[in-house]
Formats: C-alpha cells, structure tokens, sequence
C-alpha cells in the first residue's frame, strides 16, 4: 500500500503490525516523521552528527518496539516521545562524559553550536540559539516544540506528560529568559 501525506495513523500501526506489510510500512513511518523527528532532535542536542545517530535510535527502538505498541496515544506522539528520551539520554550520557552536573549550563552545546558547519545563522540567530542553550532542559523542550514547531500545548502534554498550566509556566519563563538574554542585541 502506498502511503500519501496525512497518513492514515491507524492503518500504518496496523500495517506495521503485520509482518508482511512491516517493512514497506516502515519505510512510510520514515518517511513521514524522520524530517520532523530530526529538527525536533537536532534542536536539543545541536550536532548535526548526534541528530543523526539519535534519529536512528530512535527509528531503531521503534521499529523494535512497534509490536507493544497499543494506541494509546497517537503514533506521532509515540515516536516523539522516543526521540525526545534518546536526546535526554545522549545529553545525560554527554554530561556524565564531561563531568558536568546536571541543570548546570550546557556549555558543551553552545561550543558545539560554534563548531557547526552547518549553522550559518547571523549574530542575533547565534545570541538566540545560545540563549536557548542556556535554558534548562524542560523549559528549552518547551520552547523549541510551542515556538519552533508550533505545537500546542496540550499536543507538546501528550509527548511530555505534564499539565497544560505547567508547560505554559515554563514557556513563559523561557521566553523571559531568552529575552533577557537577547535584548540587548535588538
């Protein structure tokens, strides 16, 4: 079966439940959420490299865990939920590397930012990802989905599970935060 954007999210669990469909399904799921579950990644650990790597896992622990999956929340949400925990796993593991505490700022992201080839941004494009950065980690995975990916925020609820009020609260002082780092370059 060829799958055309919106996929149908009940067929393609159905689909990729089946051992004969699996692999073609499979292919679809890839090609429908890799792009998105990408940036969503690529936003908190930065590296292009890691992106990758994690965006694999991710798709690798889907596709071996696809046979438990119920329905209980929407496939999307299933496999954002297994990115954004690789990427919390990559940066707890790469914190542990360097000897850095935990809710300490990230440093090594913002080095990594200046390393990047592939960020081409200007000087108010660095300040901001710089200050995003610097956010702790629930309040940048907060901002990144509700700014970047305009998610709303009982969507953003469902993958991170926390309440609508608790996300708005750190939304908000994310912005703050961002703000305060900012202003002075606008």
């Amino acid at each position: 079966m060829a799958y055309t954007a919106p996929i149908d999210e009940k067929l393609l669990v159905e689909d990729l439940q089946n051992p004969l469909l699996a692999k073609q399904a499979f292919q679809a799921l890839m090609k429908r959420y890799g792009e998105p579950m990408y940036w969503q990644i690529r936003k908190l650990v930065v590296s292009h490299d890691d992106a990758n790597d994690i965006l694999q896992n991710s798709f690798v622990k889907a596709w071996s865990n696809i046979a438990n999956f119920r329905g209980d929340a929407k496939l999307s949400t299933w496999l954002f939920k297994i990115a954004i925990n690789e990427s919390l796993n990559f940066l707890s593991r790469e914190r542990k590397r360097l000897n850095q505490v935990e809710g300490a700022d990230d440093e090594f992201l913002i080095d990594r930012l200046e390393a990047d080839p592939y960020f081409d941004g200007d000087e108010l494009q660095r300040a901001l990802q710089e200050a995003i950065a610097r956010l702790p980690e629930k309040q940048r995975l907060v901002f990144n989905m509700r700014y970047f990916d305009e998610m709303k925020y009982e969507e953003i609820s469902d993958i991170l599970g926390t309440s609508v009020g608790a996300l708005k609260a750190s939304y908000h002082h994310a912005v703050k935060k961002i703000e305060a780092a900012i202003g002075s370059l606008v």
